[in-house]
């Protein structure tokens, strides 16, 4: 499962000095899906973590109860229940003040979404949309597709893996059918859609940008990595996103950037090494170019440090 889950009892390496925390999935065993579900409660302490932290797996949040707010990367939302939440592998996210939060979560990585490998494209623009607020309707809609997903990851009876899956893919689209907290629809059918080996391969660049172990990459690193052209990935992303592939590299690079810089307390040195600049004169001038700010600036704006954040221990 590409290292996103662990066993119980099994802790998440340290992070590094002044970097973020990373929490993989716990599963039951070895052979267990890629998938838990529960309350707050059931999920456990860290399900409402107050300190800045990402996530190698997908959270959907079922808000029925509490105050507070809910940062997500640069985004502050008040938590006004009901409300849905989808929070994407690699966001920084915390629950700050307020009591609660209450309600039901599903956590999954990519590897559960084998059965509706779309779903990824549609959980990407839904996270990029949250909270979505909820009528009655829409809540008690939710609310049962909910307390179905934890029937049966409670009972584990014959074929629920496969049921799981099923019900997880009818809530990520009634997800998407939900009003965004400015009233907007997301409409995840528009726009150009990549076939066969060429949407594949947009999808494989996609998660490879999202890795931070991508920064700094070219779009020809990027097509080697794939096995394919320079020009044959740049088709097939132009074809899926209708976007060239250098421009998302470009603006994954700065998103890293802005989560470093708000996050963690590393440096604007280390801040330009992590995301692949050598210089950080050049890495400011980017940052500059790219946000019409210059690092120190964003990061006097935004940044909130939490004592979970460790202190650098020294300049990169």
């Amino acid at each position: 499962m590409r290292s996103t889950t662990v066993l119980p009892g099994v802790p998440s390496p340290p992070p590094g000095a002044g970097d973020v925390a990373l929490h993989r999935l716990e599963v039951a065993g070895p052979d267990a899906p890629p998938f838990a579900a529960g309350s707050f409660e059931e999920v456990g302490p860290l399900s409402r973590w107050d300190r800045p932290h990402r996530h190698t797996f997908y959270e959907l949040v079922h808000v029925t109860a509490g105050s507070g707010a809910h940062v997500v990367d640069l985004a502050r939302w008040p938590v006004r229940p009901p409300q849905l939440t989808v929070v994407l592998p690699g966001q920084v996210h915390h629950w700050e003040g307020g009591r609660g939060p209450e309600g039901s979560l599903a956590l999954f990585t990519d590897d559960f979404l084998v059965d509706h490998p779309g779903d990824r494209e549609v959980l990407r623009e839904l996270g990029t949309r949250c909270p979505f607020p909820l009528d009655a309707e829409h809540d008690r809609a939710i609310g049962c597709l909910f307390a179905e997903l934890l029937t049966e990851h409670r009972q584990r009876a014959a074929g629920h893996e496969s049921v799981l899956r099923s019900l997880l893919h009818v809530l990520v689209l009634r997800a998407a059918r939900l009003p965004g907290p400015a009233g907007h629809r997301a409409d995840h059918h528009a726009g150009p859609r990549a076939q066969g080996r060429s949407a594949a391969v947009a999808e494989a660049f996609t998660e490879l940008v999202a890795g931070s172990g991508a920064a700094g990459w070219s779009v020809r690193q990027c097509a080697d990595r794939l096995g394919v052209t320079p020009g044959y990935l740049t088709q097939a992303v132009r074809a899926a996103t209708g976007r060239p592939p250098g421009r998302l590299l470009i603006e994954a690079r700065v998103y890293r950037a802005q989560q470093l810089l708000a996050h963690t307390r590393l440096s604007v040195r280390q801040v330009a090494a992590r995301t692949g600049f050598s210089d950080p004169a050049y890495f400011g001038r980017f940052f500059r170019r790219e946000t019409g700010s210059s690092p120190g600036a964003f990061r006097k704006h935004h940044s909130r440090h939490h004592q979970s954040l460790e202190a650098p221990s020294g300049r990169a």
